[in-house]
C-alpha cells in the first residue's frame, strides 16, 4: 500500500515537549528540523536529543524524517553519521540543487549502510528544493538516486533566491510549483508542497492548501499542528468517491476477465486513465481508513 504523505510537520530536534508529543496529533509524517529551527551553538545537543528521541519513542505509524544540516557544512555528515546509527530511515535533504547533491548523500548512505550491516538502500531520501537553480534542475534531481521518495518545494528560500517577496495569492510560485509537480510526477515520485507561514490565517491556509491539491501536489509541509486537518480533509476523499473508485475497479476487472478492452460504467467510459484514478484514490481512501 503506498505510504500516505499528506501531512509533513515540522518539529525542532531542540523542543522534547513536541518530540514527545507530536504523534499524538496524527500528522501523516514527522521532520524533526536540525537545520533552521536549530542555532549554531544548539546544533550538536540538538542532534543528541534527537537520536535519544529515535531510541526510545515509539512514533506508531507516522513516518520519521529528519532535515539535516546540507553537506557543505560542519555539521550535515555528522547529523546523516549518527541519526542513521540511531535508526533513521528518512533523510530531508535541504538545499537540494543539483542531481550531484543527492548522489553525494547516496554515496554517503550506502557507506553508512555497509559499515552498520543494513540492507543496501534502507534509508531514503526527500529531496527539498528551495533556490532557483534547484526548481530548474527539478527533474534531475527526481531521478539522481532510487532512494529518492519524493521532493519537496521551500517557497521562503526560493523567492529569496528570485527576487520576490511570497504573496498571499503565490502568483511569484506557480510556475516552481508545477515544475515540481511535474518532475515529481515523471519520476513516480511524491511532490510535497511548501509550508504556509502564518498559522493565523486559516483562510488564506486552506486555499493554499486547495491549490496545492489542484495543482497535483501529494502533500504539504506543515508547522503547526493545528493545520493538520485542513490538510487531511482535503487530500483524503470522500467516502462516496471511495466507493465509486471500487466500482470502476471491480467493473475492469470483470471486463478483462471476459476479454474486453474499455467499458462504459453509470453512461461514462472508463479507459485506462480513469482506472489509474480510481486505483490512486482507493489507495488514499484505505491509507486513510476509510476503505
Amino acid at each position: 500500500m503506498k505510504r500516505l504523505r499528506r501531512t509533513m510537520l515540522f518539529v525542532p530536534a531542540s523542543n522534547p515537549n513536541m518530540m514527545v508529543n507530536a504523534s499524538v496529533f496524527k500528522p501523516d509524517c514527522i521532520i524533526f528540523d536540525l537545520e533552521d529551527a536549530i542555532s549554531l551553538r544548539e546544533k550538536d545537543s540538538a542532534r543528541d536529543l534527537l537520536v535519544e528521541a529515535l531510541k526510545t519513542i515509539d512514533y506508531g505509524d507516522c513516518e520519521i524524517f529528519a532535515r539535516v544540516n546540507p553537506l557543505y557544512t560542519p555539521f550535515g555528515e555528522e547529523d546523516v553519521r549518527t541519526l542513521v546509527a540511531a535508526g533513521l530511515r528518512n533523510v530531508r535533504l535541504p538545499m537540494s540543487e543539483t542531481a550531484q547533491d543527492i548522489e553525494q548523500l547516496d554515496k554517503l548512505l550506502t557507506d553508512i549502510e555497509k559499515e552498520l550491516g543494513l540492507e543496501d538502500g534502507t534509508v531514503k531520501i526527500l529531496g527539498a528544493i528551495e533556490t532557483a537553480k534547484g526548481v530548474i534542475n527539478a527533474e534531475k534531481i527526481a531521478i539522481a538516486s532510487s532512494r529518492v521518495i519524493g521532493i519537496s518545494f521551500g517557497a521562503e528560500d526560493f523567492t529569496r533566491t528570485i527576487g520576490a517577496e511570497r504573496s498571499k495569492g503565490g502568483e511569484e510560485l506557480f510556475v516552481a510549483r508545477s515544475k515540481i509537480v511535474l518532475a515529481a510526477a515523471a519520476a513516480g515520485i511524491d511532490a510535497i508542497d511548501t509550508v504556509f507561514a502564518d498559522v493565523e490565517d486559516d483562510d488564506g491556509f486552506k486555499k493554499e492548501v486547495e491549490s496545492a491539491k489542484q495543482l497535483g501536489f501529494a502533500g504539504k509541509s506543515i508547522i503547526h499542528p493545528g493545520q493538520i486537518r485542513t490538510v487531511h480533509n482535503e487530500f483524503t476523499p470522500s467516502k462516496e468517491d471511495a466507493q465509486k473508485a471500487l466500482r470502476v475497479i471491480k467493473a475492469i476487472e470483470e471486463a478483462e476477465s471476459k476479454g474486453l478492452g474499455v467499458i462504459s460504467l453509470d453512461g461514462k467510459m472508463v479507459d485506462a486513465p480513469v482506472v489509474a484514478r480510481a486505483e490512486k484514490i482507493v489507495c488514499l481512501a484505505r491509507g486513510a481508513g476509510i476503505l
